[in-house]
């Protein structure tokens, strides 16, 4: 999952230099006013994202496994601990029954 985070981060510096080269040459609009940072920005995430989309494909399918067999180990985890504690309580009613019935019986 980092490998595709800093991955992606990496598609995204590499758009957001070719946009400020792009921007900074004429070829692109320079903004409005002030909101030159913010447009070069804005830009570079609407660039990267189908850039990372297409080219990132198997290390996104790679990390989605990833991410799917922790949720699995979670939930089997969870399934463990809960039918632990259903034992545990079903043995605790079954001794509260047994000594409330040999209580119950008259000496």
């Amino acid at each position: 999952m980092l490998r595709y985070t800093l991955m992606r981060l990496g598609v995204f510096a590499g758009c957001l230099l070719a946009v400020w080269g792009l921007v900074y040459a004429g070829v692109l609009p320079r903004g409005l006013g002030d909101s030159n940072g913010m447009w070069i920005v804005l830009l570079a995430l609407v660039v990267s994202a189908p850039i990372s989309f297409v080219v990132l494909r198997a290390e996104r399918d790679r990390a989605s496994v990833s991410v799917v067999q922790r949720v699995d180990r979670m939930k089997a985890n969870l399934e463990a601990n809960r039918t632990q504690e259903d034992e545990a309580v079903d043995a605790a009613e079954a001794q509260a029954r047994s000594t409330s019935s040999t209580q119950s019986q008259p000496s």
